[in-house]
């Protein structure tokens, strides 16, 4: 009797086993795929061919901008409907401009390899102060459901700052299909997503803040037959985000267009 026990417990192990391995290889083969976006175009509106856009936001209807290059870098307030530059805050010749978020009263303005950035009043884009940060500068976007800012900086990661002391409090590594994403560089932050371009390419990222994982490609190629000039540095980087009309806006490098896009997802 005790020998027919032990023979049916085997049985029973094995065949949990068996069921234990058979659920988890077929949760793992039914991981859904990573979803795709593509665009329909709402609004064209002109854009500054000059502008090698750096960074772009939208702050109560204001049209906020960040231009790079050395010698040409600058904050701008910009009239999106015209595309007007109606006020503008020169960077000396020996910075690069990098990315910009608005939060409160404030635009903060990094550079790329000077470990540099700025914080401007919003009203008069008067300087208030500089800080530092230890990695090079490239995309900067404002979480304001956790009060913090998260910097980009070319490579996989995402680094979460505090507003105030722009001290490092956090970060984390964007993934895809477990594999790292790099080239991460300007940032919109939109309904708990961080919305980011990825250079030098005409894809954007879908990120959740908390996890790092991609939870979309959004493919904006199309664009660029519109809007792109001659040069080869005149990829995809600018995407801002009107909170308050819940609209969505993208444009490049020395693109003379910003559209406004809504996004439209694939069906496999």
């Amino acid at each position: 009797m005790l020998r027919f026990k032990s023979i049916t417990l085997t049985i029973i192990l094995a065949i949990n086993c068996l069921v234990s391995v058979s659920c988890s290889d077929s949760s793992e083969s039914k991981k859904p795929p990573i979803p795709s976006f593509t665009y329909g175009i709402v609004n064209i509106y002109p854009h500054s061919a000059d502008a090698f856009t750096q960074g772009l936001t939208i702050y109560d209807g204001i049209l906020y901008e960040g231009t790079g290059q050395y010698g040409k870098s600058a904050l701008r307030v910009v009239n999106l409907e015209t595309g007007e530059i109606i006020e503008e805050r020169r960077l000396p010749d020996s910075l690069f401009g990098e990315g910009i978020a608005v939060y409160n009263d404030k635009i903060v303005q990094l550079t790329w390899q000077s470990n540099t950035g700025f914080v401007y009043d919003r009203e008069t884009l008067e300087l208030i102060r500089q800080f530092s940060y230890p990695t090079e500068g490239w995309g900067i976007t404002y979480d304001y459901d956790r009060d913090q800012l998260i910097m980009s900086d070319g490579r996989s990661c995402l680094y979460f700052l505090d507003p105030e002391t722009f001290e490092q409090i956090d970060k984390v590594k964007v993934i895809a299909d477990g594999s790292d994403v790099y080239g991460l560089n300007e940032l919109e932050y939109i309904n708990g997503e961080i919305f980011a371009n990825l250079w030098p390419s005409f894809r954007a990222a879908r990120i959740d803040p908390l996890t790092g994982e991609v939870t979309g490609w959004i493919y904006l190629s199309g664009l660029a037959s519109h809007a792109r000039g001659s040069g080869e540095q005149d990829v995809l980087n600018g995407i801002a985000y009107d909170r308050d009309a819940n609209r969505l806006f993208v444009t490049g490098k020395l693109w003379n267009k910003i559209f406004e896009i809504e996004l439209i997802r694939v069906e496999k």
